[in-house]
């Protein structure tokens, strides 16, 4: 039997019996965690099941490119490892999606062979060391040559570095005297191929996610014509495209995350006695375990969401506003999670062999990478206010009930919703904004999700969570708050001087 004719339930039972075997019989997850990379046999014994298949276009061999069998994998292997799981995520939204969209035919069989056989792997360089969010201004630069590509250039912070075997490269076109194109271009490059090894000149000594190795790389290598990406229209949709699909399979990595931290919340505080009771007896628990339960619920809805709206056959550019608002929350969601249980867990729990311990360190960074949150918030508010200032609509709630996204969920918040935006807002109210936008999009998830026979009391639990987490957002933003750093602030502010 091959792998694209065996159901996905068994696929994926499969590939957990073999993760919790990997982790848990063969090897200690816990002393896993405290080592720098993936053991070269246990990385062979979980890719043995061709977990990227999933990735992978039925007519090359693999399972087909089905979202909901992408974010299953990855919510399958976030339950026990969050950085396998992105080691995943990398290789599937960061490469093997843009593969399989814009590469060339050409060169597609031999990539999805090499990863289906081979156990290969891939990555994407954006980020720069001089230009990390800002990536329109990269400097990597490609000039054509006689056999291809030249390309040259620093790029750093991706991950798999130094473990990938495929890169997808964005960088400008030298337009000679110092110029370089507005667009972006895209190339494949083969670190098996000669002329084409991505050079590592360093290792980064990442806080967190260690099986995941990050450093910076030197790039001076020549690629063939056929290893350039083919944009349906720019390089920058094109990019755009890609970087929106990944934000939008966040949820599945928040997905198995999530649900850990909560199974490992319940099971601590109903086994740890405290006087005549349990803990989960305690009403401050209660309301703890709840908003990891609130979490998983949200995170639920923006996996069927992602399912319907992200496949490869939709172009997301335009997607921004559910992009941003998926990964924003989603990883604001895995955060507090693990913080939660830290929290419920005591002094054992402050342990990186711990898995909420640990959890804090690897789900910290997700709130930076792909677009800090912050800056996606902002993104999310300016999206909106430039919408409602085109429609010459000030008051939030008025414009949000008219809206597609937002027509239902926002019914749930009328109250608070109910304030005009002023014309001019400051940056640091623009994110919080967006937080508030953001939660009222996944709110929508929610609901449809409810529509569709997802537990009731999950879901109502969920709306007053959020509603509670909105009023203070809310207040925040209705908040005067103009403060500047004092950068001078030495002279008369040692305590020592007073007492």
């Amino acid at each position: 039997m091959t792998i694209t004719n065996i159901a996905f339930t068994e696929f994926i039972k499969d590939f957990e019996e073999t993760l919790r075997h990997v982790f848990h019989e063969k090897e200690d997850i816990n002393q896993l965690s405290l080592q720098r990379g993936l053991p070269v046999g246990l990385k062979a014994e979980i890719m043995s099941k061709v977990p990227l298949s999933v990735a992978i276009p039925e007519q090359y061999g693999g399972r087909g490119s089905i979202v909901k069998e992408c974010l299953g994998l990855l919510a399958a292997a976030s339950y026990e490892s969050l950085p396998l799981s992105l080691i995943f995520g990398i290789n599937i939204a960061l490469f093997l999606e843009p593969v399989s969209k814009y590469a060339n035919e050409s060169v597609k069989k031999e990539i999805f062979d090499r990863f289906l056989k081979k156990q290969n792997m891939g990555g994407l360089m954006i980020t720069e060391p001089d230009y990390g969010s800002d990536a329109l201004n990269m400097k990597t630069v490609h000039k054509e040559s006689q056999n291809g590509y030249k390309i040259s250039g620093t790029k750093h912070w991706q991950g798999l570095t130094g473990m990938a075997d495929y890169w997808l490269i964005a960088c400008r076109k030298d337009l000679g005297n110092g110029e370089l194109s507005r667009d972006i271009d895209f190339f494949i490059s083969d670190n098996t191929r000669e002329g084409q090894k991505v050079v590592v000149e360093e290792y980064y000594d990442n806080l967190g996610l260690y099986m995941i190795p990050y450093g910076l790389n030197k790039l001076d290598l020549e690629v063939p014509h056929d290893f350039k990406l083919e944009p349906e229209s720019t390089g920058i949709k094109m990019m755009l495209d890609i970087l929106h699909r990944s934000r939008m399979q966040f949820p599945g990595m928040g997905m198995g995350f999530i649900r850990r931290m909560l199974d490992e919340a319940v099971k601590h505080c109903t086994g740890r006695m405290v006087g005549a009771g349990n803990l989960m007896a305690m009403d401050q628990i209660q309301f703890q375990i709840s908003r990891i339960q609130s979490a998983y619920t949200i995170c639920s809805a923006m996996c069927a969401k992602s399912s319907e709206i992200s496949g490869i056959d939709h172009n997301l550019a335009t997607r921004g506003l559910e992009a941003n608002s998926m990964k924003a929350v989603v990883t604001d969601l895995m955060q507090e999670s693990a913080q939660i249980l830290v929290q419920l867990s005591g002094a054992n729990g402050y342990r990186i062999s711990h898995i909420g311990g640990r959890g804090i360190m690897d789900s910290r960074p997700f709130q930076i990478f792909e677009g800090s949150n912050e800056m996606l918030y902002a993104q999310i508010a300016d999206i909106i206010t430039r919408q409602m200032k085109k429609e010459k609509q000030l008051n939030l709630f008025d414009f949000l009930k008219d809206f597609k996204l937002t027509s239902e969920a926002c019914l749930h918040f009328k109250k608070e919703l109910n304030f005009v935006i002023n014309t001019v807002i400051s940056q640091r109210k623009l994110v919080d904004l967006g937080k508030i936008l953001g939660r009222i999009v996944c709110v929508s998830y929610v609901l449809d999700l409810g529509a569709k026979g997802f537990r009731k009391d999950l879901v109502d639990n969920c709306i007053i969570l959020v509603k509670q987490e909105l009023s203070a957002l809310i207040s925040s933003f209705h908040f005067d708050n103009t403060i500047q750093v004092i950068e001078e602030y030495t002279e008369n502010s040692s305590w020592l001087e007073f007492v």
